[in-house]
């Protein structure tokens, strides 16, 4: 007599359709909540770093600055503002001019990147708020991603521009930052410079204080167009992903 076992064929083994299969699932609001958490820490971090940078670099045009006068100051005194003056303030002029203009440039850069990180930190807000509409209230800082947004969460108490038409209050506003403020600077740099090389090529006075003013008023125009183009470049490539709408509510997509 013999004992079959039960069971011991492969199709015994084998399930029923649909017992034990996992499909894919969608994450857990804790899961999304964590990662959109994460994102915003990470752009907080880098915005810092950014601003950190700006600082630093401010501080050295302004070190560099402040060792240039000094020097000047001591060449003008054994020199009498001679021909030796001359000769040492025009490369010395050009090399803080040079620094100057490159940090301007770089802390107009800065600037650009931090509309694009609180661009992010609100379009992560507004995804918070479509997990829990209810804390809309609480929030005091923008939860759309466009220009106006970014005012909201930066604090601008100026009109968020949706273009790059200017005014006399946002003109004002710009010599009021720190690239404003330090692009004045640089001019004035730059109307030195060019007085210098008048007196250099034997110009009297007012002719040399007419080329300092005048080059003083072309640097201003040039860092202004410089910091208008990349601003309209930049609103030319921004596509907001959750506008604001006219009345105020955060639209979705």
């Amino acid at each position: 007599m013999s004992i079959e076992r039960i069971g011991s064929g492969p199709a015994d083994h084998a399930q029923a359709p649909g017992v034990g299969d996992a499909g894919p699932s969608a994450p857990s609001e804790a899961t999304r909540l964590q990662v959109l958490a994460t994102e915003h820490w990470s752009l907080l971090a880098t915005r810092t770093l950014s601003w950190n940078e700006s600082f630093s670099r401010a501080g050295m045009f302004l070190s560099v600055l402040s060792g240039a006068v000094i020097a000047l100051a001591l060449v003008a005194q054994a020199s009498d503002f001679g021909g030796v003056f001359v000769d040492f303030a025009i490369p010395l002029l050009s090399v803080v001019l040079f620094v100057g203009i490159a940090t301007f440039v770089r802390l107009d850069a800065v600037n650009n990147e931090d509309i694009r990180w609180v661009a992010g930190m609100n379009r992560i807000r507004h995804a918070y708020l479509e997990l829990h509409p209810d804390l809309q209230r609480y929030f005091v800082t923008g939860a759309t991603d466009d220009m106006r947004g970014v005012a909201l969460s930066v604090g601008s108490v100026i009109p968020a521009p949706t273009s790059v038409r200017l005014s006399l209050q946002s003109i004002g506003h710009e010599f009021a930052t720190v690239p404003g403020m330090l692009g004045v600077i640089v001019a004035v740099v730059a109307g030195a410079l060019a007085a210098e090389v008048a007196v250099a090529v034997g110009a009297a006075t007012g002719p040399a204080l007419a080329a300092a003013f005048i080059a003083f008023i072309v640097m201003v125009v040039v860092l202004g167009r410089h910091v208008y183009g990349s601003f309209a470049g930049l609103l030319a490539r921004w596509v907001p992903e959750f506008p604001t709408v006219d009345s105020g509510v955060p639209t979705t997509r």
